[in-house]
């Protein structure tokens, strides 16, 4: 999918300023939706730990995280699964849109990490935590944002693969096997919900990092005075 610029006034200085159409409104409906369904899902599943804070004997079976019911949904087990489930759902709808439409109107070339990107890496890892100069932006996504998107995407698989063996272990016990077992799939499912909240955490950085256009980008579509054009 190409990305054109077009020129347009600024309503309040009435200069002629440039905008590009960087989130179509599928992408951006999967974000925001996405967005509820994990926080819903990461607090229910808080609170369903809270009823067994353990993965088994050969990991410290009692008070492994003693996690605040403050900071948990559902209030109690029965009420945590019926939020967990059901969001579980809603998060696997969006996802399976979001990856169709990427994939049908071929808009993953935007994000997804390819070999090419590989030599992008480490000028954009100096830049952010080294304080090194900025690379120059040739496209909407630098190489490392593609490679924590294209990780946000496995990790999001993940999440449902191992979802599946926890919640169903007899039905679907081909699949926990595959993971050593319920109690070794529950502990992967707890370390990939770890590992999807560290890539929030680092996207809301690199947003706020971006600056103020690149939040309005994903409520409206279009991000104005992009530091790319690509014809």
């Amino acid at each position: 999918m190409s990305t054109h610029a077009i020129s347009v006034e600024d309503a309040k200085t009435g200069e002629a300023t440039e905008a590009v159409y960087e989130h179509p409104y599928i992408v951006r409906l999967c974000h925001w939706v996405n967005a509820v369904a994990l926080f819903v899902m990461v607090g229910s599943g808080m609170q369903i730990f809270r009823a067994f804070p353990s993965f088994g004997a050969k990991i410290p079976e009692k008070d492994l995280l003693n996690w605040p019911k403050a900071f948990a949904i559902g209030g109690w087990l029965g009420g945590a699964l019926q939020w967990h489930l059901t969001f579980m759902w809603i998060y696997i709808a969006s996802g399976v849109l979001y990856l169709g439409y990427q994939v049908v109107s071929g808009n993953y070339k935007q994000v997804l990490f390819t070999p090419r990107d590989i030599h992008g890496l480490w000028p954009m890892i100096k830049h952010y935590f080294f304080f090194g100069s900025k690379p120059l932006a040739t496209e909407p996504y630098n190489a490392l944002q593609k490679q924590a998107y294209t990780s946000a995407v496995i990790l999001g698989v993940l999440s449902v693969l191992t979802g599946f063996a926890v919640w169903k272990p007899i039905q679907f016990s081909w699949l926990a096997a595959m993971m050593g077992g319920f109690h070794w799939a529950r502990l992967l499912h707890f370390i990939v919900m770890w590992a999807t909240l560290a890539f929030l955490f680092g996207h809301v950085v690199m947003v706020a990092l971006h600056g103020w256009n690149n939040f309005v980008s994903m409520l409206v579509g279009w991000k104005k005075n992009p530091e790319y054009i690509v014809e």
